[in-house]
């Protein structure tokens, strides 16, 4: 795939799909900004301090690399955090990170981004989760979000359509990253692992190939939606 011409802003860059996505998009061309909190982990061709929970941080690592490069025509949001744990009890302060990194998060950096879009193909790739379309027990607040992120990904495919903008989702299933160091219940982490440790899950390169394959269509293509999971998954 030749993306030579792309000019790309990945969030969540230190690690996980957001890492490998970075990678990804270099190895096939693309000029890739890669932002995230902790910059001593980055690899992009521009590496940018951003913590998608403060807004200040956000349009200033937008505004550098649109500066930067001369615009932008491709943002992957891959910033997440999966805390865990029953309702009753709950802190709420946990709920409100979840609700800033995983949704409000995303939205602040589409909409810093949107006006530095140019090109003939442009792209916003939201990374969501099964986990936004199926609920389990303990994981009210993180699907929340992930429903959230759908709804909203899905209403500004619609209103940027007529513009060309393309807006896409993908869900991935289990997938070793650092994502599950965040879930916070001893629990639930220890069972999640369990279950990770018997099967051979998704890498984050898996991932990154399925947002390769939807930033790399024709511009008037439109891959929608992509749920990416490892075959052993239900």
């Amino acid at each position: 795939m030749d993306l030579k011409n792309r000019r790309a802003l990945v969030t969540g860059a230190s690690s996980g799909i957001g890492a490998a996505t970075v990678q990804a998009l270099r190895e096939a061309g693309a000029q890739v900004a890669a932002a995230a909190r902790r910059t001593d982990r980055l690899d992009g061709d521009l590496n940018l301090t951003l913590d998608v929970t403060d807004e200040a941080s956000i349009r200033t690592a937008v505004d550098a690399a649109a500066a930067d490069f001369g615009g932008l025509d491709l943002v992957v949001n891959a910033a997440g955090i999966m805390p865990l744990g029953p309702v009753a009890g709950a802190d709420t302060t946990i709920w409100r990170r979840c609700l800033d990194t995983n949704l409000l998060g995303m939205m602040l950096v589409t909409h810093a981004a949107l006006p530095h879009l140019t090109g003939d193909a442009r792209d916003i790739v939201n990374i969501s989760s099964i986990g936004g379309r199926e609920t389990y027990p303990g994981a009210a607040v993180y699907h929340a979000t992930k429903f959230g992120l759908y709804g909203f990904s899905d209403a500004l495919r619609k209103e940027l359509a007529p513009s060309g903008v393309r807006v896409s989702v993908v869900e991935p299933g289990y997938t070793d990253t650092e994502l599950f160091t965040s879930i916070g219940d001893p629990e639930r982490q220890a069972a999640l692992a369990g279950v990770m440790a018997t099967q051979r899950n998704l890498a984050g390169a898996d991932v990154a190939a399925a947002i390769l394959h939807i930033v790399s269509r024709p511009p008037h293509v439109l891959v929608n939606n992509v749920q990416i999971r490892p075959s052993i998954q239900a």
